[in-house]
């Protein structure tokens, strides 16, 4: 992703040019998805859509063109996750024998693992472990205590291996 493109179509955005505007929704999509899909699984979709309504209609609301990126992601986690908890998807027990590495089925399997976790604890393992964030970043976007992060990364890497193993 082209950040500095992002931030160019953010600043033309704002100065009311509604063509960046559109260019910007269309520049943040993959990154949105990237976000809600782990942590709302199924609803990864509709999370990502609402996520890029709020940017749409909130950003007016951002002081700083550089901030965009820090900015979505704070939108994106909270619609994923309210999208999550909305969900109510009952999940199946028992994982199926575990496939070979390069097996189609791998992905399949590995989200019904993460399917397994509370929309909490998926957020929380996605922000630190696919998009690098630290545990106080982490905690900043959740609006919760770096040790309650710890603590839900903690559960969510024993509960993803207990799960994966089983």
């Amino acid at each position: 992703m082209d950040r500095d493109r992002g931030v160019a179509l953010a600043s033309a955005a704002l100065g009311g040019d509604m063509l960046a505007m559109s260019d910007l929704l269309d520049h943040l999509a993959g990154y949105v998805g990237r976000i809600c899909g782990p942590i709302a699984l199924d609803g990864g979709a509709d999370a990502a859509q609402e996520a890029l309504v709020a940017v749409f209609r909130g950003l007016h609301t951002l002081r700083e063109p550089e901030a965009l990126y820090a900015w979505v992601r704070a939108i994106a986690v909270r619609e994923a996750v309210r999208t999550a908890r909305q969900q109510a998807i009952s999940v199946p027990t028992e994982l199926a024998e575990l496939p070979a590495a390069g097996d189609p089925q791998l992905a399949v399997d590995i989200r019904d693992v993460l399917n397994r976790l509370s929309p909490e604890h998926r957020a929380a393992l996605v922000l630190r472990d696919l998009e690098g964030l630290d545990e106080a970043e982490v905690a900043r976007l959740l609006s919760v205590p770096v040790g309650t992060v710890k603590s839900r990364l903690h559960r969510a890497r024993a509960s993803f291996r207990r799960a994966w193993t089983s």
